[in-house]
């Protein structure tokens, strides 16, 4: 096994451009091949051969996958991914031995894993941002002949150039996210005095200069660090509490990107530090910023009950963006860091407890209930969520002494059947449509979240018809005292329902609008 290893590549690609190569399977060959390198792309300069053979797509073995999947895979990775690459040779030859390429010693073996074609500890530029005072910028320029490009000289010590990071001799790269690599002094002046009070500046010190010439690799925002920059995203970790994450994720008309809006008071999402309007940048380390709005939904509902927020507040994001710089450039280091406790805290917080009723106190173990109403002038009182097009369905909102909350129905309780209709694989629409086609009479058979999954683990389906082993079901309607209980009957149960996505029933979910 030691005869194999493994490269671990980390490419990241910027807006508008690919990773630089073509993923391609051949008759005659097996795996999934590197193809047709793009010159100076960031796969090439991350060390990827022709024929290079794709192991595993952040650290999920592909070997023997569908192409399609895979390329799906590396597609919804973002702007990063990290791949497990063995080369041609050795490939060929561990397929020819029956080496087993799955194993984590052969796919783990690299001690430092190369982000475009930089391992971790090589040095890095530098983004510097600079506010002008009274007394200017505290720094100039100078060109040297013979020499490409443009040097910081005369940075004085604790003027606002050396309080931002710019250090005497660094090459200047970028100004504000534009190249200047190839610009004149007069040229560069010139821009800084258009650029108005604040500058964003790559920067790379000498030894970092001919750490990169020597490798012949182009300096880019991508391989800098941005440890100076005043203001940083923040990585949120949150867990689901009983009534959700407690936001709002929209997209707001004439702005680019996903915003969290209302955030309850106590939730979830409060105690962990998210603030009205911050920016969601990505979710579980993969950037969203490409990704539609009912794709971002979908990943945090894959997430399950913990989900990795990297987000910006409103300053933070004028910053990266006047640069023309992702914020996903800093997910590494802060991640790497220790994060400020108002940050991490919210990882060792218990969920906010919701009182519990009456019918809670009463329930037996394992029971679910039937639940029967006659709508009122207000309607049954309670929200119908799921996602859209795909089964599974719970209840959300009760009205307190509406008509769902005195037939028993709570939040969060998982529906199984309504009107004697199994639902649990309906999509959202055909539960809807079961309910209002119901009239003024509506009977739920639901059972709360443990009780459910409990029941799935011992093979029983819920239902009202006696098709097997017995079991029991409370009875509650809107107008009999809790406490009057009377029993169903229950048999084995099917496969789980799939993940569900707030959705209401009572109108159809504005899809720019959802409560996570």
């Amino acid at each position: 096994m030691a005869g194999y290893k493994p490269k671990v590549i980390s490419l990241t690609k910027r807006p508008g451009h690919s990773f630089g190569f073509y993923l391609r399977v051949e008759y005659g060959a097996e795996g999934h091949l590197i193809r047709c390198l793009e010159m100076g792309g960031p796969a090439e300069l991350a060390g990827m051969k022709d024929g290079d053979r794709v192991l595993r797509v952040n650290g999920t073995f592909v070997d023997g996958l569908p192409h399609s999947e895979v390329v799906d895979m590396v597609r919804n990775s973002g702007a990063s991914v990290t791949f497990h690459i063995l080369d041609e040779a050795s490939y060929n030859q561990a397929k020819a031995t029956g080496v087993n390429l799955s194993e984590p010693q052969t796919s783990l073996c690299l001690a430092t894993p190369v982000a475009n074609g930089v391992d971790k500890l090589a040095p890095k530029a530098k983004l510097c941002y600079l506010v002008k005072s009274s007394s200017g910028y505290g720094f100039s320029i100078r060109s040297v002949n013979g020499e490409k490009g443009l040097f910081m000289t005369e940075v004085i010590i604790g003027g606002v150039a050396d309080r931002a990071g710019v250090s005497v001799n660094d090459r200047l790269l970028e100004l504000n996210g534009e190249d200047l690599e190839d610009a004149t002094h007069d040229q560069v002046v010139d821009k800084i005095k258009l650029a108005g009070s604040s500058l964003m500046f790559l920067l790379v010190d000498e030894e970092t200069d001919r750490h990169y010439k020597n490798k012949h690799m182009k300096i880019g925002a991508w391989l800098a660090t941005a440890k100076y920059l005043p203001h940083k995203p923040h990585i949120i970790n949150i867990t689901k509490g009983p009534d959700g994450y407690g936001f709002l994720l929209r997209e707001e008309k004439n702005q680019t990107g996903h915003f969290f809006k209302d955030i309850d008071i106590g939730s979830p999402a409060e105690r962990a530090g998210l603030k009205e309007m911050d920016r969601l940048v990505a979710v579980d380390g993969k950037e969203v910023d490409s990704c539609s709005h009912e794709q971002v939904v979908n990943k945090i509902r894959q997430s399950g009950n913990k989900c990795c927020f990297l987000v910006v507040d409103k300053v933070t994001d004028q910053i990266y963006k006047q640069g023309k710089v992702s914020p996903m450039v800093s997910f590494e280091e802060i991640k790497d860091s220790n994060s400020p406790p108002s940050y991490t805290e919210a990882l060792n917080l218990p969920a906010p407890v919701r009182p519990s009723t009456p019918v809670q106190s009463r329930k037996e173990e394992l029971k679910p209930k039937l639940c029967k109403m006659e709508k009122a002038l207000a309607g049954y009182g309670f929200h119908l969520d799921g996602i859209q097009g795909v089964s599974g369905h719970y209840i959300q909102e009760v009205v307190k002494s509406g008509v769902a909350d005195r037939a028993g129905l709570e939040d969060d309780d998982i529906v199984v059947e309504v009107n004697g209709v199994n639902v649990e694989q309906s999509s959202h629409e055909e539960a809807v449509a079961v309910i209002r086609s119901s009239g003024n009479y509506l009977e739920m058979l639901v059972a709360d979240k443990s009780t459910y999954e409990q029941l799935k683990a011992k093979g029983v389906t819920i239902t009202r018809l006696l098709l097997g082993e017995t079991s029991y079901a409370q009875v509650h309607t809107a107008d009999t005292p809790e406490e009057e209980e009377q029993y169903e009957e229950i048999r084995p149960e099917t496969p789980p329902a799939p993940e569900r996505e707030r959705a209401k029933s009572s109108a159809s979910l504005d899809s720019l609008d959802e409560r996570l």
